[in-house]
């Protein structure tokens, strides 16, 4: 009896999309018939550390922060970067990742696993939010009109220099920074030994996917839509080849 290699894909649950994530992951894995596929919400340690990557939903950044903190998760979650393992973030997701973040809450902490400052609601409140297709293709074989979902969505503002990144890519000009209350993540275990790859960027030039090593994030939503191929790339290119 063949006994299937198990890939464990856990989702962050404490707050935002999480249920979404899980579908779309279901979905993009129905195909794979000769591997063993199990999604799990994640809201302790304990099942934290079963997960062989993990996905850190859209929601309220300053929210998922603060119960990450007060449910013992914000610890744990910092050793999980340091695992070398797996890591995607989506909109609120992206900002609980970064090194720095623009509009800021003083309460609020990141984890600090990619290089990137971000700025919160970077397109304007919850009437500004859009949809728009936007090409992958450059990364992601023939997904060239993705349904993108901007809701207070977040941009990268800044690649931040590092040993790893020499190319030091400031965007201020094409994002009004006038409150720069800037919060920075006070994670020193952890240096991401990767450089930062900008995956995709806006006609405006504002950078909305990028990817440090193992750790994506994205601006958008990819889990509120009925679109799984974002999901089945990450299986392919992140869950499966690590």
């Amino acid at each position: 009896m063949t006994v299937l290699k198990q890939y464990t894909v856990g989702v962050l649950a404490l707050q935002g999309a999480f249920k979404e994530h899980i579908e779309l992951l279901q979905a993009a894995t129905q195909t794979y018939s000769d591997l063993n596929f199990k999604f799990i919400e994640v809201r302790t340690p304990e099942e934290l550390i079963t997960c062989d990557s993990l996905v850190i939903p859209g929601g309220e950044s300053t929210a998922m922060s603060l119960i990450a903190e007060r449910t013992g998760m914000f610890e744990p979650l910092l050793k999980y970067i340091q695992s070398d393992k797996p890591i995607w973030g989506t909109c609120a997701g992206l900002i609980f990742l970064a090194k720095q973040i623009i509009n800021g809450r003083p309460e609020q902490k990141i984890l600090g696993a990619l290089d990137i400052q971000v700025k919160r609601n970077a397109f304007g409140r919850q009437q500004e939010s859009f949809e728009s297709p936007l090409d992958f293709g450059s990364f992601i074989p023939g997904v060239d009109n993705f349904p993108t979902v901007f809701i207070r969505a977040p941009v990268i503002s800044k690649i931040l220099e590092t040993s790893y990144n020499k190319e030091f890519i400031p965007i201020e000009s094409i994002i009004d920074n006038q409150d720069q209350n800037i919060i920075y993540s006070n994670n020193k275990d952890f240096q991401n030994n990767s450089p930062v790859q900008v995956l995709h960027k806006l006609d405006s030039g504002l950078i909305v996917a990028v990817r440090q090593g193992k750790i994506l994030g994205t601006s958008f939503h990819p889990e509120l839509t009925n679109d799984f191929r974002f999901h089945k790339w990450f299986i392919d290119e992140f869950v499966l080849k690590n």
